[in-house]
Order: structure tokens, then sequence, then C-alpha cells
């Protein structure tokens, strides 16, 4: 019962997530104020599958946005958002039966991207530093909408065959686990923030419980970007012309 409300309140999450990416293109700059920073954020990140055999990373990129709340000691922020688009998984599986002669004779000699999208809500503490450096580590929590499994394999050196099964009856809805992650902040602290986030998950992926326990790894790559900030900043203090 009680994940049948957990699934139910992410999935109203998600929902709740696409109103505000579009809220963010239409009212970004009036999101920010001297408490809140609202950004836009994304990059490119590599995943992988633990106790999967085979798996190597997988390169993706994701994008979403940030908000970033001031507490009373200013070096201290709470740092949340949403990654609406995040690809984790893994690459170069071997590939596998799929019940039909054509198909299998095929892909015989390919390869087997597995892709796990998620709706990703992060929720850390943030510490800013003096020379704009800032560390940050909490909890993130993710909701799975799509999985399939790519299958490709190559003619005449070149990737010309491409097949996809859906597989997201075999993973869990809910995925869960740390993040943590540092970065720098341009423009004497107040532009554009380059940053690594890793994240651990700690909940078991596979639906299947006779295989061993797999569990989703990713490492973040990203720049966010502040909307609206350096126009509040300049209504703020207006310079004489």
């Amino acid at each position: 019962m009680k994940k049948n409300f957990l699934i139910i309140g992410l999935l109203l999450f998600a929902n709740a997530a696409r109103t505000q990416v579009l809220i963010s293109i239409l009212l970004g700059d009036k999101l920010n104020s001297g408490k809140i920073e609202f950004g836009l954020e994304g990059g490119g990140n590599w995943s992988t599958i633990k106790n999967l055999d085979g798996a190597k990373n997988l390169t993706g990129f994701n994008l979403g946005f940030y908000f970033d709340f001031k507490l009373k000691d200013s070096s201290w922020m709470l740092n949340t958002g949403v990654i609406v688009k995040s690809s984790m998984g893994a690459d170069g599986l071997p590939v596998y039966q799929l019940g039909d002669p054509n198909l299998d004779n095929a892909f015989n000699g390919g390869k087997i991207a597995r892709k796990i999208n998620y709706f990703n809500v992060p929720v850390m503490m943030k510490y800013n530093f003096k020379n704009h450096i800032y560390v940050k580590g909490g909890v993130q929590l993710g909701l799975r909408y799509k999985a399939f499994d790519q299958f490709t394999n190559s003619i005449n050196d070149e990737e010309d065959l491409k097949y996809k099964v859906d597989i997201k009856d075999q993973y869990h809805a809910l995925d869960a686990g740390f993040a943590i992650g540092a970065g720098y902040r341009l423009i004497k602290g107040n532009g554009m923030n380059i940053g690594l986030q890793y994240y651990f998950g700690l909940i078991d992926i596979k639906v299947d419980d006779s295989s061993p326990n797999q569990f989703n790894r990713v490492l973040y790559l990203t720049a966010g970007i502040p909307i609206g900030k350096n126009s509040k900043k300049k209504k703020a203090n207006p310079t004489e012309q």
C-alpha cells in the first residue's frame, strides 16, 4: 500500500515537473529573488549498472532546472530541482535471443545499449566557499518513465541495423540513492556554474529477484545558467548613463 502511494505521488510530481519547465521558460526572471536562485542546467553524463554482466559506460545527456534556496548563513543553500531528461543504463551488453530467427540472425555479433529514463529530483545541502567553489551532498529520487534495449549491428563497418525492445516492466518505477557534487561559479560567483555530480543508487532497480541486485551509477558533468539573476541585480543597483 505504501509503495502504491509513493508511485502515485511521484506520477503527480512528474506532471508538475513538466508544468514547472514551461513556467520557467515564461517566468524565469521572476523566479529569482534575493533568497532564491533559479536556473536551467544540462550537460553530459556517463552511467552504468552495477552487477549487470558486461556493462560498460553509457554516454548520454541531461537537461533540467535547479533552485538554490539561501539559508540564514549565506554560505549554505538548499539545492534542489528536477532533471527532466536523464538517461541511465549501460552500453556494450551482449545480444540475447529475440524469438525471431530473422532478427536473431541480423543482430548476431552486435551489441545492446540499455537505456532507462528517469525524472530525477536531487535534494542536497550546498556550501559555497569564498573562492567561488562549492560542494554539495544529499539524496536523489527517481521516477522511471521509459526503459528499452537498443540493439545495434554494423554492416560494412557502419551501424546500419537498429531495433528497440521495451523492457520497462523489468525495472522498478522508483529509484533512490546518495548524490554528491562540486563545482565553480564564474563571474565572481554570480554567473554560470560548472560542476560534477555523482549518483550512487541504493535501491535494486531490477524486478526479477533471481538475479543479483542491480544499482544505478551515474557521473554528471553540468553547466547551470541562472535565469534573470543579472537583470535583478541591475534593477537593484541601477547605473547612471
